[in-house]
């Protein structure tokens, strides 16, 4: 069971990100890819077959899943735990507890 899952809201804890807060949209083997976070500037060549012009676009890069944290009700970084409830696992915040849905 991953910890972490694509519609999760967390913070990243180190890196030049420091601080920001985002939603993943991908999980990858071991590294996530969150709104916001990680944006890099890529050039890219104009292509008339496909009508794409040249320039720079953003691109959101993955960051290692050890490089952030979820957020918690308080808006603080939070551990996840995983427990058994009614037979199934389950997912919670250390801090507070909390459940997480499935």
């Amino acid at each position: 069971m991953k910890k972490i899952r694509k519609g999760d809201s967390v913070i990243v804890l180190t890196g030049r990100d420091k601080g920001k807060k985002g939603t993943v949209t991908d999980v990858l083997e071991n590294k996530l890819v969150v709104e916001g976070v990680n944006v890099y500037k890529k050039s890219v060549k104009p292509n008339p077959n496909t009508g794409t012009t040249g320039g720079m676009i953003d691109k959101v890069m993955p960051i290692h899943v050890s490089n952030v944290a979820l957020v918690d009700a308080n808006g603080k970084p939070s551990k996840v735990g995983i427990k058994v409830d009614a037979g199934k696992k389950v997912r919670f915040l250390k801090t507070t507890g909390a459940t997480l849905s499935a």
